[in-house]
């Protein structure tokens, strides 16, 4: 029987948001702790999930302001 990761579950969750328009690009995610409440996980979960979807280019991390979508609209294709 396969599990999947929570951080991998939370961050298809979270590109999947981002994918449908509902999280639009600017758009600012819930703090590490609030997500942590979300899903009842621990702030090293959600921290392996900001990761993912930052490798993935979908969210940027800015010191002291939290994590936003990012806009994709100028990357090349």
């Amino acid at each position: 029987m396969s599990v999947t990761p929570h951080y991998v579950r939370i961050a298809t969750e979270i590109r999947d948001r981002i994918r449908s328009g509902d999280l639009k690009p600017g758009d600012k995610l819930p703090s590490i702790s609030e997500l942590c409440d979300h899903y009842d996980v621990s702030t090293q979960v959600i921290r392996s999930a900001m990761l993912t979807l930052r490798a993935e280019g979908l969210v940027e991390g800015h010191q002291g302001l939290g994590v936003f979508v990012r806009d994709r609209s100028d990357d090349p294709k």
